[in-house]
């Protein structure tokens, strides 16, 4: 709740501009359509945060990042938007790159199944979130579409843990600190960087590219923390990117 709180709070003035210069009505309609996409995304983080701590990290981060099997199903079904050879392709090489950096430390358990079963709901709603930015995209600017989703996202997210827990209390500075930091980052730059690479790329091509963060953490890892890879994370590192360049360069030849 709060990183998504704290995102629509740091670019509510890039809101105000864009409503400044807005040539069309915006009210509660072009607001709704904002709605939808932040109920999922708050699904998205509620289910990950509860099925993550249910199960391995490996099979949390595995199953997390099959958003483009999941993909071409949402933008056929929103769209009629097929996928074609070449994301096929970049798709199945990203695909064995993750099988290969989880496999050596899945588990799989009856412990863990209803974890696996949360956190592949979670892949699924950030899918669907996804594929609804790409058709909302071009109805609004940037801003005018992330600030509602976001500040709607990060209520529906309050609101659920009302019944559990009062979220409202002070925290600790090291609290405060990651819940800046995950609404800055993560948050406003990834996010809505993610939402406005839909305005120009077909869905599948974001959720391929998309699965290039396990190799950018990795090698953040070793240059923040010193942790050094197992030799597994080159081999699924360089499959991984070489399906992000094959779709990346597909997509730049057909725009040629």
């Amino acid at each position: 709740s709060y990183r998504l709180l704290i995102a629509a709070a740091v670019v509510f003035p890039f809101f105000l501009r864009d409503l400044k210069n807005y040539s069309g009505k915006y009210g509660w309609q072009q607001v709704g359509w904002s709605a939808a996409p932040a109920v999922i995304l708050a699904i998205h983080f509620m289910s990950w945060v509860v099925g993550a701590r249910m199960t391995a990290v490996a099979s949390a981060s595995l199953i997390a990042n099959l958003t483009p099997v999941s993909m071409p199903f949402f933008v056929f079904f929103f769209y009629q938007e097929r996928i074609n050879r070449s994301e096929v392709v970049g798709t199945l090489f990203t695909l064995a790159g993750l099988v290969v950096l989880g496999w050596s430390t899945l588990q799989v358990s009856q412990t863990n199944f209803f974890g696996d079963l949360i956190c592949f709901g979670s892949m699924l709603a950030f899918a669907a979130y996804l594929a609804l930015g790409r058709r909302n995209g071009p109805r609004l600017s940037l801003w005018l579409y992330m600030v509602p989703l976001d500040a709607i996202a990060g209520m529906v997210c309050l609101l659920c843990a009302l019944p559990f827990i009062n979220p409202i209390k002070a925290y600790a500075t090291t609290d405060v600190l990651l819940f800046i930091g995950l609404g800055l980052i993560p948050t406003v730059l990834g996010h809505t960087i993610l939402n406005y690479s839909l305005k120009f790329f077909r869905g599948q091509v974001v959720s391929v590219t998309n699965l290039g963060q396990p190799v950018f953490a990795g090698f953040l890892g070793f240059l923040l923390f010193s942790e050094v890879p197992r030799p597994v994370f080159f081999a699924a590192a360089a499959l991984i990117m070489a399906g992000v360049l094959i779709v990346l360069f597909s997509s730049f030849s057909r725009r040629a």
